[in-house]
C-alpha cells in the first residue's frame, strides 16, 4: 500500500520520538532532524511505501546517533508487563467449548497484542492500563477470515509465522500453542537486527516462543515488514517453500499488499493510523483478520 499525505508527519513524529531516545546530544538531535527532513524531502513520493521510508529512517537515526537499539529499553517493558498478562489471555482462550473456538480466541489475543505499539500520531496505549486495554479490544473481528485461516492450516499443516513487535510475541506464543494442538508444523519468524520497536532474537527467548515453535528464523534483515529484495536468501527459500503465512502488523500489511502473492497470507493487526484503516476499507482502532490474496 501507498503513503497517504498524512504519512510525513507520522514518519517524521516517530523518527523525533526515536531520536529523542536514541540520544540525549542536543547537537545529535539538531543534525538527525535535519537529515530526516532530507531523506522525506528525497523520497516522500505518491509511490513510496511508508514501511520502505520508516526503514531507511530507522537505520539513518540508528547509524547518525550510534544507537543500536534506541527501542531496547521499552522492548524489555513491553515484553515483562505482556509476560503479567499472559495468565489472564490464556485463561480467555480456555474458555473456548472446541478448538476452533480457542484458535479464534487466540487469534484475538494475538492481534490485540498488536496494539503494543508506541509514537504513532493519535494511538493511544500505555502499559499500565493493558489489562483494560486487552479486555476492551478483544471482543470482535472487524474483518474476520478467521475461520478460513482456521481450516487452510489443517489442511496443509504447516505455517510460516511472521512476528511483529516485542510484547506482542508473549500474545503470540497463545496462538502458536493452540496451532501446536492442532498439529501444525510452526516456523516463527522475527528480525535479525532492531528496528523501531520489532522482536528480535532477544525477545524469542525472553517469551519462551523458542520452546513452542519448531523453528524459529530471522528474515535476515532490519527492515520494516518484508521486503524481499532486503531478506537474506535462507529466509527468502523458506518464505517460498511455506505454503501457508500467518502475518502479523501493519508494517506487514503495508508491504504484502504491493506484492501479487501466490499463496495464501492471514494478516493480522490492529488499524492504528487512518492510511492503513483506510486500505482496508475499516474504521481506525479494529482488529483486522484477512485472508489475502
Amino acid at each position: 500500500m501507498k503513503v497517504e499525505a498524512e504519512c510525513a508527519s507520522c514518519l517524521l513524529s516517530r523518527g523525533m520520538a526515536e531520536t529523542y531516545m536514541a540520544t540525549t546530544n542536543p547537537a545529535l538531535r539538531f543534525r538527525t532532524a535535519a537529515e530526516l527532513i532530507k531523506l522525506l524531502n528525497r523520497e516522500f513520493k505518491p509511490t513510496s511505501v511508508a514501511a520502505d521510508l520508516g526503514t531507511k529512517r530507522d537505520r539513518l537515526i540508528r547509524q547518525l546517533t550510534s544507537n543500536p537499539d534506541p527501542y531496547q529499553r521499552t522492548k524489555k517493558l513491553s515484553n515483562q508487563k505482556a509476560l503479567e498478562l499472559l495468565p489472564y489471555a490464556h485463561k480467555l482462550i480456555e474458555e473456548g467449548y472446541n478448538q476452533q473456538d480457542r484458535f479464534k480466541k487466540a487469534c484475538l489475543c494475538a492481534i490485540v497484542g498488536n496494539i503494543m505499539e508506541f509514537d504513532i500520531p493519535g494511538h493511544s496505549f500505555t502499559l499500565k492500563d493493558l489489562r483494560k486495554t486487552v479486555k476492551d479490544a478483544a471482543k470482535d473481528l472487524f474483518i474476520d477470515d478467521v475461520e478460513k485461516a482456521y481450516e487452510l492450516a489443517n489442511k496443509t499443516g504447516k505455517v510460516l509465522y511472521l512476528a511483529d513487535n516485542a510484547g506482542e510475541i508473549v500474545f503470540d506464543t497463545l496462538l502458536v500453542e493452540q496451532l501446536k494442538n492442532m498439529g501444525i508444523h510452526v516456523t516463527y519468524v522475527v528480525k535479525s537486527a532492531p528496528v523501531i520497536n520489532d522482536a528480535t532474537m532477544e525477545d524469542v527467548a525472553f517469551s519462551g516462543m523458542d520452546k513452542l515453535a519448531d523453528e524459529v528464523l530471522t528474515t535476515g534483515a532490519d527492515a520494516v515488514g518484508l521486503q524481499l529484495k532486503l531478506v537474506s536468501p535462507e529466509f527468502l527459500k523458506v518464505y517460498e517453500d511455506a505454503p501457508l503465512i500467518f502475518a502479523k502488523g501493519m508494517g506487514y500489511a503495508e508491504t504484502l499488499t504491493e506484492y501479487k502473492l501466490k499463496k495464501p497470507h492471514f494478516l493480522m493487526f490492529r488499524t492504528k493510523c487512518q492510511p492503513v484503516a483506510n486500505y482496508f476499507c475499516a474504521p481506525r482502532g479494529k482488529n483486522i483478520a484477512k485472508l489475502m490474496p
